[in-house]
């Protein structure tokens, strides 16, 4: 089967600063959506990553996937996948979604994403959410998502209404990938916030 890989649209780009429309029943179950959806899928493998929006290749709707491969868990130590809550999770299409906070606890960790390529900064995030949409076929969809799924869940709905990480993100911790490789990505985050005087509560 042929692969379809999209063109990531990066910061900059309006479509990823503007609302996404919700999609109707009858555009979900279109031939056309479901095409987008397989090569969304195609290019979140392709990439990798762990979520993609639709704002992100370029069509301002409200259609998020996200899926979190055990492979890409591989070269991550153990303690670090304990600490984010972090466990593999299939493939799911995301459609229409309402994010409804269930614990405002806060969880701080780096985050990265697909259209700001190249950096990193640390954001903070809900602890566990609720999310009510629709699936690809249009039936209804409920999922609650605590630790890093939340995570997950909460920077693509962030994205369909308009917003990036960076407007969340704690300023002092914006970094390229490559240094948070070299320098901070095994320093817990305490250790990280107390080097760059990050006030975080």
């Amino acid at each position: 089967m042929t692969e379809t890989i999209l063109k990531l649209r990066q910061i900059g780009e309006l479509v990823l600063r503007q609302p996404a429309r919700p999609l109707s029943l009858d555009e979900i179950q279109s031939p056309e959506t479901q095409r987008l959806i397989a090569a969304m899928r195609d290019t979140l493998r392709d990439a990798p990553g762990v979520g993609l929006a639709a704002p992100q290749v370029g069509y301002g709707i409200q259609l998020a996937i996200i899926e979190d491969r055990a492979e890409y868990q591989q070269a991550i130590p153990p303690e670090q996948l304990a600490e984010r809550g972090r466990q593999p999770l299939p493939f799911q299409v995301i459609i229409n979604p309402k994010l409804n906070i269930i614990d405002p606890a806060q969880n701080l960790f780096f985050e990265g994403c697909l259209s700001v390529a190249g950096f990193t900064a640390l954001v903070p995030r809900a602890a566990r959410v609720r999310v009510e949409g629709l699936d690809e076929n249009g039936e209804p969809l409920t999922i609650e998502a605590e630790d890093w799924h939340a995570r997950i869940l909460q920077h693509e709905i962030d994205h369909l209404h308009g917003r990036l990480y960076l407007d969340s993100m704690l300023p002092r911790s914006f970094m390229t990938s490559a240094n948070h490789a070299r320098f901070w990505k095994d320093v817990p985050v305490c250790e990280v916030c107390s080097a760059f005087q990050i006030s975080y509560t």
